[in-house]
């Protein structure tokens, strides 16, 4: 008789979890509470909904988010192979039609003999042992109130919570493509890059910063800067903490070129492909907590958006993870009294474990079905090793010397230094990347003898 696993959540690192479970021959009790008890922020019961932007990030060699996914494709992850069939134009980086990729993963996850996908909440940790041989909690960053209670009581600690937030959506139709121009950064004016970019005078931009600092805000308290994690601030909380940030930040103009006066403007926004035909954009690095009329009204103001229709206004949503470094192994098993006596492991996945971006919540959960096959199997797990991107982070989330933690994406800031050190920029990320691809290499065939690869 095969083994079974509870997984909470399907979401990215729960639905991956479970579909490398499968093809490893362990049945899967997937349970997922939506669409019976919807979240604020998303919109569809399918698997694997992304609900901030479309774009996985960089697929640079030689960049940490290139080298994850080169972590995520050397594995044979599911899901960043749906990924790359659902890709959307974004230059750089690896971008997805939100809806088909979604589709994609709900159609591997429902259709896999040894999937059994149970539409409900859970609220009781405890229960989910019956009948199962290990539980994955990978319920994301709005879990529940009564799931969070239970974790608490196995944990012996608060989850700590803090304010996320996702961009705005407008319609291709609606964009003024008179004022708007198509280019990526360093590209020949003219070139025709994936992004579009709303340029502003400079006059047009202190209009606009004066009115996104006076609209109203969903939350009217100002944001303490521990509440808010800083890959995702609200563009009104970086205008906030002075006039000019937002033009060294999403505002950006360097490496653009308007070509109507031939030179950088002022400012500018960009604006990637929502979907495969390009019938919606994403306003770049736009997350936002102003109401929904005050979106409206305030960016319009931005060149080329004057008369844009919105198809989904910018959110903020809370985000819920536990404190790693004290509660997780290095397999991403919680490590508690309270949780020993329930008689099977528990592990935690994705956001909730306290990881950021939707690769690194891929990986995760690969990493927890590597490790729960292995634990279920009594074969010992090769090391993941820390000179990989997945590794490094995984590292630093575990370390009990981590203090004051916070999520965290994959970056070179968490490698290893090299020895010896490499002083030009372009040549140490190349460095980075050259060790991480040789100790990738390594962990596969670690992982093949083992017989832990399909």
């Amino acid at each position: 008789m095969s083994n079974t696993v509870t997984i909470v959540g399907a979401g990215l690192a729960g639905s991956e979890a479970a579909l490398n479970l499968a093809s490893r021959g362990i049945s899967v009790r997937l349970v997922e509470m939506r669409p019976a008890h919807p979240t604020a922020v998303h919109h569809t019961g399918d698997a694997a909904e992304l609900v901030c932007s479309n774009s996985l990030k960089s697929t640079k060699p030689d960049s940490a988010a290139g080298l994850l996914k080169a972590e995520l494709a050397t594995l044979g992850s599911p899901l960043i192979a749906a990924a790359k069939r659902h890709a959307v134009a974004a230059g750089g980086a690896l971008a997805v039609d939100r809806v088909l990729f979604s589709q994609d993963v709900t159609r591997q996850v429902e259709e896999h003999p040894l999937i059994a996908v149970e539409r409900r909440e859970a609220t009781d940790i405890p229960s989910l042992a019956a009948g199962s041989d290990a539980i994955v909690l990978a319920s994301g960053p709005l879990t529940s109130d009564a799931l969070s209670s239970s974790l608490m009581a196995l944990t012996g600690r608060d989850a700590l919570a803090f304010y996320d937030a996702a961009a705005p959506v407008v319609m291709a139709d609606s964009i003024d493509f008179g004022k708007v121009f198509r280019q990526s950064r360093y590209e020949d004016a003219g070139a025709g890059g994936d992004y579009l970019n709303a340029p502003f005078t400079r006059e047009e931009y202190d209009a606009f910063i004066e009115q996104l600092l006076a609209a109203e805000r969903v939350i009217a308290k100002d944001f303490e800067t521990r509440e808010l994690f800083q890959a995702c601030q609200p563009i009104e909380e970086i205008a906030r903490a002075g006039r000019d940030a937002p033009r060294f930040g999403t505002l950006k103009p360097v490496g653009l070129t308007d070509p109507r006066t031939g030179r950088r403007p002022w400012a500018a926004l960009q604006l990637r492909a929502e979907d495969a035909h390009g019938a919606s954009y994403n306003l770049v690095g736009f997350q936002t907590n102003l109401t929904f009329p005050e979106q409206r009204r305030v960016f319009r103001m931005i060149p080329g958006l004057e008369e844009a229709e919105f198809a989904r206004y910018g959110v903020m949503h809370r985000n819920t993870f536990i404190d790693a470094p004290r509660l997780l192994d290095r397999r991403n098993r919680l490590v508690t009294p309270q949780a020993d006596v329930l008689g099977v492991p528990v592990y935690v996945a994705g956001q909730l474990a306290g990881t950021e971006g939707y690769c690194e919540a891929i990986r995760s959960g690969l990493h927890v079905a590597l490790a729960v096959t292995a634990d279920l199997a009594g074969i010992a797990l090769p090391e993941l090793p820390t000179e990989t991107v997945f590794g490094a982070l995984l590292a630093y989330a575990t370390d009990p010397a981590t203090k004051d933690y916070q999520p965290m994406h994959v970056n070179f800031g968490l490698m290893a230094p090299l020895s010896p050190p490499v002083r030009n920029k372009r040549a140490r990320y190349q460095a980075y990347a050259d060790r991480a691809n040789e100790a990738l290499a390594g962990y596969r065939e670690a992982l093949a003898e083992a017989g832990l690869l399909p």
